[in-house]
């Protein structure tokens, strides 16, 4: 791949000829090395989920770089999406200098396991109020439930931090950003529990025909991924075909799940168009119609940027 491809900001030279590489070496620098832009978009596009406050390997970007090298390819705006204080305190000075950012704050599942361990979750919870009463934190996210990496001793903090979070999204009236991982059933048995008036979306919708069926009648929205490119995703593609068209946002999770033909190269919010694309072509969509349909749907979600 040639560097001259990749966004500006996206490049790096660490002075190592390829060809003095192992092929070992030569697929360890590929994992470092960041796609080149894809062709930009008719018609402007969101990014419903990123993480522009992890820059893996070699790339140091700032939001506005992230930013720009997105809109180049027609992604002109992105929601910032935090994960633990650090990432949250971030994502409140990104949205307050970069005009093309909204965010959302939240403790995830898989950090709430540790900091209830810790005896320290509450205390997490009340800062990330505090900061998601920003007027442009227009969402409380990622939260939610993750049995992959969390064991059944990290359970009940992963549950009280999810209703603690959706109880903070009622009471400043912003969205829930869900983080679902294995996790389908006793998602949805919270949220009928606590039966959220804001808006809900399911970030990188991992689930197949039946959460779709069941998110449609709720009217929970559902953001696809890089994921849903992957040859092995059926259920996830069988998902999306059945998903309601004004439920439909698109993301990238920045800097993982990075779209085929790039997967295990590190993803950014300029590789956004490479999923919407493939959603497009799938949903025998013009892919004008889709960037319309996303857009006006996320901002159904988090209101005017």
């Amino acid at each position: 791949m040639c560097q001259s491809d990749v966004p500006q900001a996206y490049r790096f030279d660490d002075g190592v000829d390829p060809e003095e590489l192992t092929s070992k070496e030569r697929k360890a620098r590929r994992r470092r090395e960041y796609p080149p832009a894809p062709e930009p978009l008719p018609r402007p596009l969101i990014d419903n989920h990123t993480h522009l406050s992890m820059r893996p390997h070699l790339a140091q970007v700032t939001a506005s770089q992230a930013m720009d090298a997105a809109e180049a390819v027609g992604v002109t705006r992105a929601v910032q999406v935090s994960f633990d204080l650090d990432s949250a305190r971030f994502t409140r000075d990104a949205v307050e200098a970069e005009p093309r950012l909204l965010g959302a704050v939240a403790i995830h599942p898989n950090d709430a396991a540790e900091l209830g361990a810790e005896g320290t979750l509450d205390a997490a919870i009340a800062e990330i109020e505090e900061i998601a009463e920003h007027p442009r934190i227009r969402a409380l996210g990622e939260t939610g439930l993750d049995f992959f990496r969390t064991g059944p001793e990290g359970v009940a903090a992963q549950e009280h931090s999810f209703r603690e979070h959706i109880r903070i999204a009622e009471k400043l009236g912003k969205a829930v950003q869900i983080h679902d991982r294995d996790a389908h059933e006793d998602v949805v048995r919270i949220l009928e529990d606590t039966r959220p008036s804001v808006p809900v979306v399911f970030h990188c919708f991992s689930g197949g025909p039946e959460l779709a069926r069941i998110c449609n009648e709720r009217g929970w929205r559902m953001s696809f991924s890089g994921t849903v490119t992957f040859n092995n995703s059926t259920e996830l593609q069988e998902a999306l075909s059945i998903a309601r068209k004004d439920l439909i946002l698109t993301e990238t999770d920045q800097p993982f799940l990075t779209p085929h033909p790039y997967r295990g190269q590190p993803n950014a919010t300029y590789m956004t168009p490479v999923t919407a694309r493939f959603m497009a072509e799938h949903l025998g969509m013009d892919l004008g119609e889709l960037c319309d349909t996303v857009c006006a749907n996320t901002e159904a979600v988090y209101g005017q940027w």
